[in-house]
């Protein structure tokens, strides 16, 4: 009688019995890579589960862990990862940091080089990758020349969760040596906090 009762658990709890339309790298070849959810994409990233656990279910257990966001999931360290999450050793956690890595390079990849500044939307798609994931503040300046043309970025500063500190005296000492025509300051919030640094 127990093992009538356990069978659908054993049979759900390994990839391999699910039907081929449910299993993530055959749904992807069928009905092509955005078909699969958050949770089976990551699951392609990990590759295997844990006993009695299928790697979708785990997949799923971390997102759930991250409210669904996968960018907070792409805040964590590689440490992070391996520490917090029963079956993730350091090769799924570094195939996890590689892809989201990847993902942020090839949007990065659409911004030409020696971009021209027209709109702030220009500042925010520069400096996006850099800043969208940390969990600590950075304040950066954009150096351009006459025709806003950036020539240079550099981080001037790293601080804490709410602050960082920026020496006024660094930063035109910096801009005067780049011979920087124009220059734009940049700030993240690891909040999401949208309102000002005073």
């Amino acid at each position: 009688m127990s093992d009538k009762l356990n069978e659908p658990e054993n049979r759900f709890g390994r990839i391999s019995d699910l039907d081929d339309s449910d299993k993530p790298r055959e749904k992807a070849l069928t009905q092509g890579i955005r078909s699969l959810s958050n949770a089976e994409l990551l699951a392609i990233v990990f590759g295997s589960g844990l006993p009695g656990k299928s790697v979708i279910q785990l997949s799923q257990e971390i997102l759930g862990s991250c409210n669904n966001r996968l960018s907070r999931l792409s805040r964590m360290s590689i440490h992070e990862v391996v520490n917090k999450y029963n079956g993730i050793g350091p090769a799924k956690a570094i195939s996890l940091a590689a892809a989201f890595e990847l993902g942020c390079r090839c949007r990065d990849e659409e911004v030409a080089d020696d971009p021209q500044i027209r709109q702030s939307s220009d500042v925010y798609n520069i400096m996006r990758n850099r800043l969208e994931r940390l969990n600590y503040e950075e304040f950066w300046v954009l150096m351009l020349s006459r025709s806003n043309r950036v020539i240079y970025e550099e981080r001037l500063s790293q601080g804490g969760t709410a602050s960082t500190v920026v020496d006024i005296k660094l930063l035109f000492k910096s801009v005067i040596d780049k011979l920087a025509s124009g220059i734009i300051l940049v700030h993240n919030h690891p909040s999401g906090n949208c309102t000002p640094s005073q």
